[in-house]
């Protein structure tokens, strides 16, 4: 609880106790006026100056008026009437004890977003002549040598050049599971080392790093408003003045229809009373204040997973998502290619293994790479020379004074060399030595862990159609599709072609229907921004995909994908609950009020009742871990 609102606790109660003990004093008049006065102007004087300040500024119709002109409309009457004055004090004693609920509510909402994204950096420890200096991240250089020590967060982006450690990303990307990290690997901003010593070389200034865009993309989420809540901006402008002037039309014309055409007395305290009834009915607090605080809950809740969603108007348009489609690589697939099989060797397995791996040795594909890995030894360059290579084709290399020719069916045709075709699906390495077939290796891109259990889920969660687009080989992608249960694919594209077929899947879909695309790349980034909704993998995806997408993924996980669609619904369903409830419950009592069977209590709780109902509901948007 901060200052301000301890400040408002202390003059609720302090109110309180004074309408408590006036109510048993024996006094009236004049001197019981004056006397309860202090009370109201304890609780409402901050009212008041703003109703005041809103007319002179020609703002008149908000609730602040509303309260304003109810209370002191209720203790005039009370005054000509020598009536009692608590309902007018009651009035806005509750209205205040509900502004103060709600601002405590959206106070931890902030409070619980800020403990669960608190990985902003106080300093980076940079190694200056062999000692530590605490220094401020925003002036670390790129290239710089920083340390991190157990317990501390991780202040920039680099890449690991001296020690081991096991690192904290929950804050990052929802996963409590701690990760390994070693000497060579990338690690990101945000993380906190939880054992070993490290050293980093920094990658990105702190401006570029990943906790940076984090933290911007969190703080201006608010600012990009859904249409429930540009509607209840607009309904609140056209209804606030509706109701002040019914109300004065409520006041005025009924005593005098009695006055002037049935002949009766004119009753102005009764319709008076009636109308001011209906000005604290009336209040929109409800409405104004739970329906942005569903939406910061909701992004709040998703942060929390790993899954920042850049506005509410991505929440919204995310939970009328119908359609997802996939880039593979690096989506549905990991992107590290791997030996998955040699084939028909006429030498041992790991000497087969070991030439193609010496005759890539000099490229930087990460075919190449991925055969050097699968060798797992290091690689003797000086047995190579004479390397050759042919665009398309593979290359051709002396290892150990042998000809090893490696690369696809085309290098065998070009080189007159029988070859036997291989029938699973990958990349194929053929690989001759001094003219001979040798065998050939089966490379394949890796499938996430999760990725048909993500595929899975989104279709428990409604989604009519999944579509995978990839440049890749149509037999690959048709592999993929059929191992994740994907209802369409399409493969051997370029960027051009992938964003001309989401342009047909847009146009083709319903109406209210919407399409995601997830990507990872800085080829997706075009039909990330065409998309309704683009979503991007956040850990390993480029900076232009994470910029072109409305919602990124911190940990590349696609079964975040459903999880971020179920956290959007169920934060449309609390707003719509909420919109309803509210709307409802005041049109009943408001109708109450005008034919006088409802009184200023009901009117309280028509007011700061059904505020802290909808607050209440709307803080639940903040709960999501188990959905």
């Amino acid at each position: 609880m901060n200052r301000k609102q301890k400040k408002m606790l202390m003059r609720i109660i302090a109110a309180a106790l004074l309408m408590i003990v006036l109510h048993f004093m024996p006094v009236t008049g004049l001197l019981r006026f004056i006397l309860y006065l202090v009370p109201y102007f304890v609780i409402g004087y901050d009212i008041l100056i703003k109703a005041a300040k809103g007319i002179k500024n020609r703002q008149v119709f908000d609730e602040c008026f509303l309260m304003a002109v109810a209370t002191i409309g209720a203790i005039a009457l009370a005054l000509t009437s020598d009536g009692d004055y608590t309902e007018a004090i009651a009035v806005m004693l509750f209205y205040q004890i509900g502004e103060w609920f709600q601002s405590y509510a959206v106070g931890k909402s902030r409070r619980n977003i800020s403990e669960l994204m608190d990985i902003r950096p106080d300093y980076a420890n940079l190694e200056v002549d062999g000692r530590l200096e605490q220094t401020d991240p925003d002036e670390i250089e790129i290239g710089s040598i920083i340390v991190v020590q157990p317990g501390e967060k991780v202040p920039l982006d680099g890449v690991i050049v001296e020690g081991n450690s096991t690192l904290n990303t929950s804050a990052l990307t929802g996963e409590s599971l701690p990760r390994e990290a070693k000497c060579g690997d990338e690690i990101i901003s945000g993380c906190i080392n939880m054992t070993g010593v490290l050293k980093i070389e920094t990658t990105k200034e702190f401006e570029e790093s990943t906790v940076s865009k984090i933290l911007d993309l969190v703080e201006n989420a608010s600012s990009r408003k859904s249409k429930s809540e540009h509607f209840i901006s607009k309904f609140a402008r056209y209804y606030t003045p509706a109701v002040c002037y019914a109300a004065v039309a409520l006041a005025v014309l009924p005593p005098l229809v009695r006055m002037l055409a049935l002949g009766l007395a004119p009753a102005w305290g009764v319709w008076i009373y009636r109308a001011l009834t209906f000005l604290v009915i009336s209040c929109p607090c409800a409405l104004v204040i739970s329906i942005p605080l569903s939406f910061f809950a909701g992004i709040g809740g998703a942060s929390h997973e790993g899954i920042l969603v850049k506005g509410s108007n991505y929440l919204e348009t995310l939970a009328q998502t119908r359609y997802v489609v996939f880039d593979k690589t690096g989506t549905l697939t990991e992107g590290v290619f791997e030996v998955s099989g040699i084939h028909h060797s006429t030498m041992e397995r790991e000497k087969l293994l070991e030439y193609a791996a010496l005759a890539e040795s000099a490229s930087s594909h990460p075919i190449s790479r991925s055969l050097q890995h699968a060798h797992g030894k290091e690689l003797d360059r000086s047995r190579v020379r004479d390397v050759q290579e042919i665009s398309g084709n593979g290359v051709i290399a002396k290892v150990d004074g042998h000809t090893v020719a490696a690369g696809n069916d085309k290098l065998m045709k070009r080189l007159n060399i029988p070859h036997l075709d291989c029938h699973e699906v990958g990349t194929i390495i053929h690989l001759a030595v001094d003219g001979a077939y040798a065998g050939h290796i089966v490379i394949a891109d890796r499938i996430k862990p999760h990725a048909k259990d993500a595929v899975s889920a989104l279709k428990s969660a409604g989604i009519e159609k999944t579509i995978m687009l990839t440049g890749d080989r149509r037999s690959i992608a048709e592999r993929v599709a059929q191992t994740l249960g994907l209802d369409e694919v399409h493969s051997e594209l370029l960027p051009a072609d992938k964003v001309e077929l989401v342009e047909t899947l847009l146009k083709a879909k319903p109406g209210k229907a919407k399409l995601a695309f997830v990507g990872d790349g800085i080829n997706d980034a075009p039909v990330l921004s065409r998309a309704d909704i683009g979503i991007a993998m956040g850990a390993m995806g480029s900076d232009a995909a994470i910029e072109a997408a409305d919602v990124v993924l911190m940990d590349d996980d696609p079964m975040k994908i459903a999880k971020a669609i179920k956290i959007s619904r169920k934060c449309l369903r609390i707003v719509y609950e909420n919109i309803w409830f509210a709307i409802g419950i005041k049109l009943i009592c408001l109708f109450l009020g005008a034919i006088g069977l409802a009184n200023m209590w009901l009117a309280i709780f028509a007011d700061v009742g059904v505020m802290v109902i909808a607050v209440l509901n709307a803080i639940r948007a903040l709960f999501v871990r188990h959905l």
